[in-house]
């Protein structure tokens, strides 16, 4: 069965929340409601609206979330580097998470262009 769970980009992102849970955990108390959550929350946008994107039916529609993703994607970014320029992570933890970060962004512009050269959609 062809699924979102299928999709290379959404796995790779799937993995990318797992790891930012993990390096979050020890993060200051102090942070709960604010890097920590914030980091959280982008991060795991990018695979649900993978999710949610996969059954739109029209290619405007998912190329559509596909902005949302890059946005989130951007901003888990951001915040890696704060945590990284903060010490809350090493930069051995930031410079993998970053890389994961960065493939997912290749994963998601290339989607993007087929999309828009293509009028089928394409499981990645």
């Amino acid at each position: 069965m062809n699924t979102f769970q299928n999709l290379i980009v959404w796995q790779k992102s799937h993995e990318l929340v797992l790891k930012i849970y993990e390096a979050t955990k020890n993060f200051p108390k102090e942070e709960v409601y604010g890097i920590t959550n914030q980091i959280r929350r982008a991060s795991y946008s990018i695979p649900a609206n993978i999710a949610e994107g996969r059954k739109k039916k029209t290619q405007k529609h998912k190329i559509s979330f596909l902005s949302h993703l890059e946005g989130s994607l951007e901003e888990v970014k951001y915040f890696l580097i704060l945590s990284k320029d903060l010490q809350y992570i090493s930069n051995e933890i930031f410079l993998q998470l970053f890389n994961c970060a960065e493939e997912i962004g290749k994963l998601i512009s290339g989607y993007e262009k087929f999309l828009k050269q293509n009028n089928k959609p394409n499981p990645l």
